[in-house]
């Protein structure tokens, strides 16, 4: 039976473990629980207490990738444990160190002339044609070469985010179903960027393992793209 716990990412209450990364346990084909790691450790933990068949795998969403806990003792004690989990602890750190696209630099204190934007003067080495281009744009040569700039680091962000999903999806379906039916053609049609030809080869496949895939691989991909 499928399951029906299909909360978002909760937020943690215990130690220092960041609630910004989203983890899936499963058991077999059945998925327990989505959101944070304490979440579906937990889960994890009481479907092994309560003898569930398995296998029982815990899932990295951000690169579909199984990761090892340590389920000696309680329930409380495996939650105490992942706080020094090398996963958490390396997510923690990159997201301490890569700053929000909505940071600023504070404000300061206007005086009188042209407003300082923090630009640095580079030369810059181009055809008379690009200069001519360049000049006839609104605003000028530097505003153009900004927005172009920052055109292409968006364009570029966005394809390296929906490999990054497609590849999350594939780890997801090698590691729980690499033995499914139509396994292989339904890696082509992630790949190749079908979200309908996808949904059609594994339409057969256990619910959870489907629903799963392709929020890891399309639909996942596109809030983020949406926010």
């Amino acid at each position: 039976m499928p399951s029906t716990d299909l909360a978002t990412p909760a937020p943690v209450t215990h130690g220092a473990v960041p609630s910004i990364a989203s983890f899936t346990s499963f058991d077999g084909y059945r998925r327990l629980a989505s959101g944070s790691i304490e979440r579906a450790a937990v889960a994890l933990k009481e479907a092994l207490d309560s003898g569930a068949a398995g296998p029982l795998l815990l899932f990295d969403d951000s690169n579909g990738r199984t990761i090892d806990i340590d389920t000696r003792g309680g329930t409380a004690d495996v939650v105490a444990r992942l706080e020094g989990h090398p996963v958490v602890v390396a997510q923690a750190a990159a997201a301490q160190a890569a700053p929000a696209e909505s940071d600023e630099p504070p404000a300061q204190p206007r005086g009188r002339g042209r407003p300082k934007l923090g630009v640095v003067a580079r030369e810059v080495t181009l055809l008379p044609r690009h200069w001519e281009w360049l000049a006839a744009q609104p605003g000028g040569a530097s505003i153009a070469l900004r927005k172009l700039v920052e055109e292409a680091r968006r364009s570029g962000g966005e394809k390296a985010r929906l490999r990054k999903a497609r590849e999350a999806a594939y780890h997801f379906m090698l590691a729980i179903g690499g033995d499914l039916p139509g396994f292989e053609e339904a890696s082509r049609a992630l790949f190749a960027d079908d979200r309908e030809g996808f949904a059609a080869r594994i339409s057969a496949w256990p619910a959870d393992v489907r629903d799963h895939a392709l929020r890891l691989g399309f639909d996942g991909a596109a809030q983020t793209a949406t926010r």
